[in-house]
């Protein structure tokens, strides 16, 4: 595998179609691919019918809240990066909420866009690490009917 390539497939999920366009091409000038959701409900089937490699989840959104996205998109793909960008500024309670739910990381909305792309870009290097320390392969959870 290559860690070291340029281009990564991203996903956001934000319900702000302004940022949703932004980041999106903030990231494809950045030299990656990237699409966007502005309804959290669509994520099963974009996920089902797309490959991702990190997802960039908004928290606060009108018809799905982030908290139970993020576990959503936790079980069904328990290795994907998940990126919290969120509007609400720091909200211990809310972070705490969204790392339990099985988010990688999160980042301000308020924070230069830099900041996320940091972020991302720490998320993934992490991600892609072969056996990272402390997580151990289980078939946990697994079940087929």
């Amino acid at each position: 595998m290559d860690l070291t390539r340029d281009s990564c497939q991203f996903l956001v999920i934000d319900d702000d179609p302004y940022l949703t366009r932004f980041l999106v091409t903030y990231l494809r000038h950045k030299g990656h691919s990237c699409q966007a959701l502005t309804e959290g409900f669509e994520t099963a089937v974009w996920l089902a019918h797309h490959d991702c490699e990190v997802v960039i989840v908004d928290l606060k959104m009108p018809k799905v809240d982030g908290i139970s996205l993020i576990s959503f998109i936790r079980e069904i793909s328990p290795r994907l990066p998940i990126v919290v960008f969120t509007g609400l500024g720091y909200d211990e309670e809310q972070m705490q909420a969204a790392l339990r739910a099985g988010a990688n990381g999160y980042v301000s909305k308020n924070l230069p866009i830099e900041q996320l792309y940091c972020v991302l870009a720490r998320v993934l290097a992490t991600a892609q690490l072969p056996h990272p320390r402390g997580s151990v392969d289980t078939h946990e959870g697994q079940n087929d009917g």
